[in-house]
C-alpha cells in the first residue's frame, strides 16, 4: 500500500467533519475499505469528477485548469521529518548543514563562484602563500580539482600562481589584493546566511552554539 489513490473529507451523521485518505496498489485492500464503509451513512464519490471519495459535498481539492490532479494542493508544502530522527544529533547536523550549504552555494553562484573557491581563498588569506600540493592537502581536495579552482581564481584576478624559487617543480598560489578585498565582500554577504539560519536564536544562544560547534569540529578534524 504505497501509492495514494484518493484523499478527501467527509461528515458523519452528526455533521462533524473528518478526513479519509486511502492508499493502496491492490484491489483486495480497497475491498476491505469498502466493506468497512458499507454499513455507514456515507456516500462514495469520484475524485476525477471533482467529488472526493466518501464525501457528500464538493471536493476541497478541485482540479486545476490543465486537468492535473490538484489533491497535492491540500498537502503540506514541505516534506515532514520523521519525529524519531529528531533525537539524532548526527541527523540534525546533516540536515542543517545541507540547508546551510544550499544557501551558501546560492550566494556564491550569483557571483559565479562555488564553495571551493571561497574555501581556497580563505585558506590563502589565513595562512598566506602556499604550494598547490600543500593547499590541496589542507583542504582535503583532489590535487587536480584544486588546480582547477586556483586557475579559476587566477582568471578573475583573485589569486596568482608562480614557480617556487626554491624548487621550480612546485607551484605557489597566493591571494592578490583584489582577492582579499573580494573575500571581505563575500564574507560580509555570506554573513546574512548566518542571520537567516540562526534566526530562531538570540545573540547569547548563537555564541553558545558557535562554541559547541567548534568543539565538535575540532574533535572530528
Amino acid at each position: 500500500m504505497d501509492r495514494p489513490l484518493f484523499s478527501g473529507t467527509a461528515h458523519d451523521p452528526s455533521g462533524s467533519a473528518f478526513a479519509l485518505v486511502g492508499m493502496s496498489n491492490l484491489p483486495t485492500d480497497w475491498a476491505q475499505v469498502f466493506k468497512a464503509l458499507a454499513g455507514t451513512e456515507l456516500r462514495l464519490g469520484n475524485v476525477s469528477d471533482g467529488v472526493c471519495a466518501v464525501l457528500a459535498a464538493p471536493c476541497p481539492f478541485p482540479r486545476t485548469p490543465d486537468g492535473q490532479g490538484a489533491e497535492a494542493r491540500g498537502l503540506p508544502s514541505k516534506s515532514l521529518t520523521p519525529p524519531s530522527v529528531l533525537d539524532l544529533n548526527a541527523y540534525l547536523l546533516y540536515s542543517i548543514g545541507k540547508a546551510a550549504r544550499r544557501r551558501l552555494s546560492d550566494k556564491l553562484s550569483a557571483r559565479g563562484l562555488r564553495l571551493w573557491h571561497l574555501t581556497a581563498m580563505a585558506m590563502l588569506n589565513d595562512l598566506g602563500p602556499q604550494t598547490k600540493t600543500v593547499l590541496a592537502k589542507r583542504l582535503d581536495m583532489n590535487p587536480s580539482d584544486l588546480v582547477k579552482v586556483v586557475d579559476d581564481l587566477v582568471r578573475v584576478g583573485h589569486a596568482q600562481s608562480y614557480k617556487d624559487s626554491d624548487d621550480r617543480r612546485r607551484v605557489v598560489a597566493e591571494l592578490t589584493p583584489s582577492g582579499r578585498a573580494a573575500l571581505a565582500e563575500y564574507s560580509a554577504d555570506i554573513a546574512t546566511t548566518d542571520e537567516d539560519l540562526l534566526a530562531p536564536l538570540d545573540e547569547e544562544e548563537r555564541h553558545v552554539l558557535a562554541s559547541l560547534l567548534r568543539r565538535v569540529h575540532n574533535h572530528l578534524v
